[in-house]
């Protein structure tokens, strides 16, 4: 069988069952999101710093306003008068989505994926000012992410799209599933869709430092006997994390799934946001350069390739021009920072951070290289140029073989679709 040979029916529509998920800072491009609905799919955006994303693309100055604004804390210890306004973050999330979905063609649909632990020194503000703007723009549905979302749907419960909306939770854990089923009841609004992200997936991980412990099959059978037990046996359970074949898919389609959640093998895509020479490096990619640490400031584990140069890098904290995962003032790597620094900002700047990194700072340059366990295997999906370059696919060739391949197989761009670097 074929992933072609199943549809994902979410409310009234029928869908091909297959969603590129949010992967952030701009690595999943409004291009991309559009190309998966174009084909019948689902295409997620992330909201990850989307006022620093329309500066790069759209010319906007919502950065450099607030470090100018900010500029006098600089050199403060305490972050706490650091904030970011609704305002800005309002219109950055209007500017941003409303043209992806004027633009949208197809059968398809276009989801942001939304991280609740970007906390900004003001996390129910924020998180607030962020989820109602997506729906003003009129975005389709709304993943949440990297978090349990325990007030989220009191923050968006004023809206007039509340109901329209698809709302959607990821979970790695019948019991993170538990906690917001819970504060579901109490707003008489289930989620519409339901993703269960496996250990193997890229970025940030559900999981302790053990995740090597659990495997996705079992999980999301779990949940998907959990949903039954509490009565909502139709609620979509999708799958994550691992999947990287139209035959990796279609097992978790036999086994209930409604639609995949993948992401990995859409990093090299010729629409991702990634440089192409980030791109090469995932190309290259071998198994032992895979690792999960612990250098996110968000507090859970993270998989990415273990030469990215975030990893022990110094850079002076941001806080002033981001800020996007201060909480009360304070951010690990600004800790491990100043540790490293003696305590102060008045002095040299130290030569490496090894414990965490400064994540608003290289998310934004594309130099935490996340990726899912399964990227060594990324050149299996292409052929090498005569100048030794890899083939960058469009995200058409790579949703189309998912669709398509039976057997394992992956049907590689040719030498033709190669994408000439900017």
């Amino acid at each position: 069988m074929k992933l072609e040979d199943f549809s994902f029916r979410l409310g009234n529509k029928e869908l091909k069952p297959l969603i590129i998920g949010g992967m952030g800072v701009n690595i999943s491009t409004r291009e991309m999101a559009l190309e998966a609905a174009r084909l019948g799919g689902i295409g997620h955006i992330s909201d990850a710093m989307l006022p620093s994303v329309c500066d790069k693309i759209l010319g906007t100055n919502f950065t450099s306003k607030k470090a100018k604004a900010q500029r006098i804390y600089m050199n403060s210890i305490d972050k706490s008068q650091d904030v970011i306004s609704s305002e800005m973050l309002r219109e950055a999330a209007l500017l941003y989505t409303r043209p992806i979905m004027e633009q949208k063609k197809g059968d398809g649909l276009v989801f942001v994926n939304c991280m609740e632990k970007l906390t900004m020194n003001d996390p129910l503000r924020t998180l607030k000012a962020r989820l109602n703007a997506l729906m003003d723009a009129g975005i389709d549905g709304i993943t949440l992410g990297a978090g349990l979302h325990m007030a989220s749907l009191s923050l968006m419960e004023d809206n007039p799209r509340f109901r329209d909306v698809k709302i959607g939770i990821m979970v790695s854990s019948v019991r993170a599933l538990k906690l917001f089923l819970r504060r579901a009841t109490k707003h008489n609004r289930m989620p519409d869709y339901v993703i269960v992200e496996g250990p193997l997936a890229g970025g940030h991980l559900g999981f302790g430092m053990d995740w090597a412990n659990y495997s996705l099959m079992p999980i999301f059978k779990e949940v998907k006997e959990f949903l039954a037990n509490e009565g909502h046996p139709d609620i979509p359970v999708i799958a994550a994390g691992g999947i990287f074949t139209g035959s990796d898919a279609v097992e978790f389609m036999k086994a209930g799934a409604a639609a995949v959640q993948v992401a990995t093998r859409f990093t090299v895509a010729q629409e991702s946001g990634l440089p192409h020479d980030v791109k090469q490096a995932y190309f290259n990619a071998k198994p032992e350069d895979i690792e999960v640490n612990t250098i996110s400031t968000t507090g859970y584990p993270m998989r990415m390739l273990k030469y990215s140069p975030a990893i022990g890098s110094a850079v002076r904290p941001n806080c002033e021009t981001y800020g996007y995962l201060l909480e009360e003032g304070k951010c690990s790597y600004l800790t491990a920072w100043l540790d490293a620094a003696g305590g102060t900002f008045d002095g040299p700047t130290p030569k490496c951070v090894q414990s965490k990194t400064c994540l608003c700072t290289q998310m934004r340059n594309f130099k935490v290289w996340t990726c899912g366990a399964k990227a060594s295997r990324l050149h299996e999906t292409s052929v090498r140029g005569s100048d030794g370059l890899w083939v960058e696919p469009s995200t058409e060739h790579i949703f189309n073989d998912y669709m398509k391949s039976e057997n394992g197989e992956i049907a590689v761009p040719s030498l033709k679709d190669q994408a000439v670097p900017a």
